[in-house]
């Protein structure tokens, strides 16, 4: 997505119910309005087992009695609050006919019957009275959900901002208040882009499933509570309930629970006397609390609904890499990501921190107030000095929040801090134009100015743990000194895991015979996410290369990269493979095919299921899950997919004009408007192919395959000045893109140019060090050049 949906916040409990003899603690039972609609919800009370709950589930209320310390501390936390049923006691906005407006879009807020009620703009375009189901967060804003006769729980557009009107609070704001979002537009709120039962269920209450029917296009999701409760973290707890009121036996596992989050050995975070930091670091096991804390607090996508404690995370979810829509080039979070990804990167990670190390695992708070919580490892004395800081001491004084975890605000209110703790680099941001902690708060002062100030007080060389964000902006600006750059920070050991598996990312389409060795021995490293990426970088090479890489991961011991493994070489094992590889791709296809069935409901997965259907000869199969696709909603992939799939099949007629009306649709689509140039130039309308291409290229600059394209396709009309022109645009866009420079020196070659060919020869040998072809070339021309000279 090219804009964030938006995220869900946790939310505000009322208290009231009396629970056990040994202790008093506070819940509530929540009711709806008067008048309910029979499809819709029930009321629930939050901490108590939903009757739809899976058996083995017992209810964070049944965990009370034993742990009440624990269950007062969860029920003041953001986790108890997660989601709510719309009542008086829990819905903190203005329902009293308050009114909103954004892009020309009305809403009113009111109630009718004890319902509270939003009159917005429908999927028609037209006004409607919607009943508001959920209250959904409180923090600083709450969100309101509304379900419809198909199951389908959506996320109403405007949201109230809950904190202190004189701070700018207490008023009616919409998610997306800089742009306006249309009827059909992925962001509108009745789109799959807003959809509950996708996008916030599963870290919103306990135990979801999700429960849609490919069939019928309808939600029938569950969960075992509404909130957050202690199954989400320690899973199904009926086994350990039984345990605690029985005989509690030492030979019982995990106290009667199925399995454990694995703990660390206990650390020493005794500071040196010299640094005033810890000097010494523990092992992470697998699986271990910060995997269980990653299964929400991560930008990830699911792929089973089977996960439980001491699992790793990649063997139920796909986290994100560090790519440049969700990241800035040295790790600092730009989009919305959550803390997973960003703490992975950060020296306390690599130390062995632990999220409770900082945060109350029951409560959700720090355990000391802002920045008193360092103080438990690190001497304050060393770092609040002006010698440390540049600032003296004092209550105006920034500190260690301020400078080592930047903020940023999301959802217009949110703000939220990055867990990457890096050191203030703004001699990064001279280099390469992204923000810095020091440039946050001196905005009249410009980067250059901040970083003579680091400088003085550190001096030149501060390089702190992250130190990939060169060769990261090199990738995104296609320097040619990327490729170098990717493999010092994959090989190097040092580096977060994650960071090494970017790396890896980025060096795909990089041809060289070290980056093939660092990609091979990536496929055995210890990190998934390295052996993921490694994988992935591997997408376009011939198929006997991707099987003879892919195959022996198909039976690796973590899901998300036996997908991986699969979705690289989904044409199988050779005919004459051993019995066991072809067992192994069995399995792990039907894993995949389940995996994408699961997601069903986003016209995503279903894409992806027929491009495997169409690689494994199926083309039927494949069709059949692309129109299914496009049934979902208005996606761009699919249709131009489908559209190639008609090519191929020899149904020209029937992809021309589905392409000419997504191009209509779309008309700012790139994709589109590409695949229907190439149709017209197999049907030799080139001169109308050239319309499209070029605008296909002026839509996407960055896309050097459109270009490439474009200047064929004048070429072929005898146009070959134009097409060189077209070429040296986005070559100078894109320097490291291996057919454009090849096709500026086909040009070159043709006109006799050798002062324009030998360079850009030249150029090509670094691109491809291997390639003795190209340097026979290079070396041919530079010798007739040399000859010209004398």
């Amino acid at each position: 997505m090219t804009r964030p949906a938006p995220g869900m916040r946790s939310g505000g409990l009322s208290q009231g119910l009396i629970l056990g003899a040994a202790f008093a603690c506070a819940a509530v039972v929540l009711a709806f309005g008067a008048v309910r609609d029979p499809n819709r919800p029930p009321p629930v009370e939050i901490g108590v087992l939903s009757p739809a709950a899976e058996p083995g589930h017992a209810g964070s209320l049944s965990c009370a009695a034993c742990h009440p310390a624990e269950t007062r501390a969860w029920l003041g936390s953001q986790h108890a609050r997660a989601m709510q049923p719309a009542g008086p006691e829990t819905v903190a906005g203005d329902f009293d006919d308050a009114r909103a407006a954004h892009f020309g879009t009305r809403a009113r807020f009111f109630r009718n019957d004890g319902r509270f009620m939003v009159e917005t703009e429908g999927a028609d375009g037209k006004p409607a009275a919607f009943v508001v189901d959920y209250a959904f967060g409180l923090e600083p804003l709450q969100q309101y959900l509304t379900t419809f006769p198909d199951g389908r729980v959506q996320v109403l557009p405007f949201a109230w901002v809950t904190t202190p009107a004189e701070g700018g609070g207490r008023r009616w704001i919409h998610l997306h208040p800089d742009e306006p979002v249309p009827p059909g537009d992925p962001l509108h709120w009745t789109s799959p882009g807003q959809n509950w039962n996708f996008m916030c269920a599963d870290c919103h209450s306990t135990a979801v499933r999700k429960g849609y029917d490919a069939a019928t296009d309808r939600f029938a999701t569950t969960f075992s509570e509404m909130s957050v409760g202690c199954e989400a973290c320690h899973g199904k707890a009926a086994g350990h309930v039984a345990w605690a009121t029985a005989d509690r036996s030492a030979a019982t596992p995990h106290k009667g629970f199925a399995s454990v989050a694995p703990k660390r050995p206990m650390p020493d975070w005794t500071p040196d006397a010299a640094t005033g930091s810890p000097a010494r670091g523990v092992s992470r096991p697998v699986g271990d609390e910060v995997e269980t804390c990653g299964t929400c607090h991560a930008r990830r996508g699911r792929l089973a609904e089977d996960h439980r404690p001491g699992k790793p995370l990649t063997d139920s979810f796909r986290p994100v890499f560090l790519t440049p829509d969700l990241f800035e080039a040295d790790g600092q979070m730009r989009d919305e990501v959550f803390n997973y990804s960003s703490f992975q990167q950060s020296k306390m990670y690599a130390k062995g921190v632990v999220c409770s190390d900082c945060h109350d695992p029951h409560g959700g708070k720090l355990k000391a107030s802002g920045a008193e919580v360092c103080a438990q490892c690190h001497v304050p004395d060393t770092f609040a000095r002006a010698e440390h800081t540049g600032h003296a001491p004092g209550p105006n004084a920034p500190d260690c929040i301020a400078c080592h975890m930047p903020k940023r605000t999301y959802m217009v209110v949110d703000v939220r801090h990055d867990h990457g703790f890096r050191v203030p680099r703004p001699d990064l941001s001279v280099s390469f134009g992204f923000p810095n902690t020091c440039n946050d708060c001196h905005r009249d002062k410009p980067a250059t100015w901040a970083a003579r100030a680091v400088e003085r007080l550190h001096g030149p060389i501060r390089k702190g743990f992250q130190t990939y964000a060169p060769a990261f902006h090199a990738a995104a600006v296609d320097d040619p000194a990327a490729r170098d750059l990717l493999l010092r920070v994959a090989a190097d050991v040092d580096t977060p895991a994650l960071a090494r598996a970017t790396a890896l990312l980025f060096l795909r389409g990089r041809p060289a015979a070290a980056v093939d060795a660092a990609l091979r021995d990536a496929l055995s490293d210890p990190d998934p996410m390295v052996r993921i990426a490694a994988l992935e970088a591997h997408e376009g090479r011939p198929a006997e290369e991707r099987r003879a890489r892919a195959r022996a991961l198909w039976s690796d011991p973590v899901r998300a990269v036996r997908l991986q493994a699969l979705a690289l070489a989904p044409e199988g094992p050779a005919p004459d493979a051993e019995v066991a590889e072809k067992q192994a791709f069995a399995v792990t296809a039907a894993e995949y095919v389940a995996s994408l069935q699961f997601n069903a409901d986003r016209p995503e997965a279903r894409a992806d299921l027929a491009r495997f259907h169409r690689r494994q000869g199926k083309r039927a199969e494949a069709e059949r899950e692309y129109l299914a696709a496009l049934a979902l909603g208005f996606t761009i992939g699919p249709r131009v997919d489908l559209a190639d799939l008609y090519r191929e099949t020899g149904r020209e007629g029937e992809a021309e004009a589905l392409l000419r009306r997504t191009v209509a649709e779309a008309p700012d689509a790139p994709a589109p408007r590409h695949a229907l140039g190439l149709l017209l130039i197999r049907t030799k309308r080139y001169e109308e192919a050239s319309d499209f291409l070029r605008r296909a290229t002026e839509l996407d600059p960055t896309q050097p395959r459109y270009a490439f394209v474009y200047a064929a396709a004048l070429e072929a009309q005898g146009r070959a000045a134009e097409a060189r022109i077209v070429l040296e645009k986005a070559a100078a866009a894109r320097p490291a893109d291996i057919d454009l420079i090849t096709a500026l020196l086909r040009h070159a070659l043709a006109g006799r140019d050798l002062e324009r060919a030998l360079p850009l020869a030249e150029h090509l040998t670094g691109l491809q060090p291997d390639d003795a072809s190209a340097a026979r070339l290079a070396a041919r021309l530079k010798a007739a050049r040399d000859a010209s000279r004398r």
